[in-house]
């Protein structure tokens, strides 16, 4: 039995490296840990990093070769910056008023969300919630 356990746990260990990208496991770890932190305190922060390191998290929405792709559009729109006050990260709620957000290209497949620029930085935005989902680097 404790074979058949081993055995399942390494094959896990094996193949999750190449499931999900760096990015993802950063941002989704990063993500889990804040939101398991936030509704089960420390022991939550630690179960939340883990399974988000599994899952990527919301992180990854723009696959990292739509990325330099997406960077561009968005220079050569010439977006203006929203000078915010806070830490741009990913959960952050960015206020409904003077911020302006923008269709995604459908060729970049993310249709559900928006991009606006925030501390010179472009980020993807939940219209439902205003919160950054991915900071585009």
């Amino acid at each position: 039995m404790n074979i058949k356990i081993l055995a399942a746990t390494a094959a896990v260990l094996l193949v999750l490296p190449f499931a999900a990208n760096a990015q993802g496991v950063i941002g989704g770890a990063a993500e889990g840990a804040r939101e398991g932190n936030h509704a089960a305190g420390p022991v939550g922060a630690v179960v939340g990093g883990a399974v988000g390191a599994v899952g990527g998290g919301v992180a990854g929405l723009l696959g990292v070769d739509q990325q330099p792709r997406f960077r561009a559009y968005v220079k050569h729109e010439h977006r203006s910056s929203y000078s915010y006050n806070r830490a741009v990260a990913v959960g952050a709620e960015l206020p409904v008023a003077g911020v302006n957000y923008y269709e995604v290209p459908s060729e970049y497949g993310v249709k559900d969300y928006r991009y606006t620029i925030v501390n010179d930085q472009t980020v993807l935005v939940d219209p439902r919630t205003n919160r950054i989902v991915e900071i585009i680097n």
